[in-house]
């Protein structure tokens, strides 16, 4: 078995749902200190977070990723135990397998390899890891990036190693990402009788027409490098259970994922000038998740994909599309980021697995890319 697979395993059997490390961290510092690696804990509260460094100096390059996993779900679902690795017709199942203990295992490998063989290597190789990138994302690498903000730990380059892989490992590389705004309304009215709706205020129709003159419009058409803002009502939740009382409150989730064209401050304006025009009695409060970031062309992403050419053989997709990561956090201290990983399309999911061929490549990957950067 190769190194890469048995230590992905190895960390596959750990119920680290967030934001439990469940002990995967003592484990990669073990092997990286046997690499000469210096290792730091940076906990706060509950949340477990490892800076490793080897070398000293620019430029700072730094691998970034997360131990803690989404919760499993029903375990009865899924073909094998989530939390027992199990590799079925060349796939290794288990909950994290791609997003992203392979990814965080990869680093591991490839890290002592480069070191093995570059041991006066320029500059600084740095492993950044966390166990709350799947939850709140408050105490984890936001934390960790004010820390570093402060104390003037300065990153050149970022790895972070979530899947972003569509079809085949490299096709695609995250170059960026959008902002992440959410908001949670609650809407209040006056409980009564359906049979007497003048004596009552139904926020239920009261929200209706804002909530879609705001699910409806189109925000923009798009910002170099980035598809166009949307906005997403998640969850609406009002009544009692009856069929005959109107309630007294209605409650409504809604994010937005934004490009570079909006700032936070200007969406949260927009939005209030809607329910304020429509007359509501509310409550809005704000959760900003994340700025949106750009990695314009230039050393990393050129690193990237040239090893991406050289090694796997195809020209990658360059994109800020998708969801949100810790990178979001990283960018605004001036570092290039990109975001590259094995293949996304059963990350979260029941019978979540990653190709064992795949995953036995992807030190060899980051290896070489690391090389283009600090050899």
């Amino acid at each position: 078995m190769s190194d890469v697979l048995a230590l992905t395993q190895e960390l596959i059997a750990k119920r680290s749902v967030t934001p439990d490390d469940a002990g995967c961290m003592e484990v990669i510092a073990d092997r990286l200190v046997k690499a000469g690696c210096r290792c730091q804990r940076l906990d706060f509260g509950a949340v477990k977070n490892l800076w490793v460094t080897h070398g000293q100096g620019a430029p700072v390059t730094v691998l970034l990723g997360h131990t803690d996993v989404v919760p499993p779900g029903d375990a009865n679902l899924w073909a094998s135990d989530p939390f027992t690795p199990e590799i079925r017709d060349g796939l290794l199942y288990g909950r994290g397998a791609a997003d992203m203990k392979g990814s965080v295992a990869a680093f591991v490998v490839a890290m002592e390899r480069f070191i093995a063989d570059h041991p006066g290597h320029r500059g600084t190789l740095a492993l950044l890891l966390t166990s709350d990138e799947e939850g709140d994302a408050i105490e984890g690498v936001r934390r960790v990036a004010e820390h570093f903000r402060s104390s003037g730990q300065a990153i050149d380059y970022c790895i972070t190693g979530e899947p972003s892989s569509m079809q085949t490992l490299g096709d695609l590389i995250r170059v960026g990402r959008r902002g992440t705004l959410s908001g949670t309304l609650t809407v209040t009215g006056i409980q009564g009788h359906v049979a007497y709706p003048e004596k009552a205020r139904n926020p239920i129709h009261q929200a209706m027409a804002p909530l879609a003159a705001l699910a409806s419009r189109q925000w923009d058409t798009g910002y170099p490098e980035f598809p166009p803002s949307s906005f997403q009502i998640s969850n609406i939740s009002a009544g009692t259970g009856a069929n005959n009382v109107i309630p007294g409150t209605l409650r409504a989730l809604f994010n937005f994922r934004y490009n570079p064209g909006w700032r936070a401050e200007q969406l949260e304006q927009e939005v209030e000038n809607v329910l304020k025009a429509a007359g509501l009695e509310y409550q809005l409060q704000w959760h900003r998740g994340g700025e949106p970031f750009l990695t314009h062309d230039g050393r990393l992403r050129s690193a990237v994909r040239e090893a991406i050419a050289e090694y796997c053989g195809q020209v990658p997709v360059e994109n800020t599309g998708g969801g949100t990561s810790d990178a979001r956090f990283i960018a605004p201290l001036g570092a290039e980021v990109i975001e590259l990983g094995p293949v996304n399309a059963s990350i979260h999911k029941i019978d979540e697995h990653v190709a064992v061929a795949d995953l036995e490549r992807l030190p060899g990957l980051f290896r070489l890319i690391l090389s283009k950067l600090l050899a």
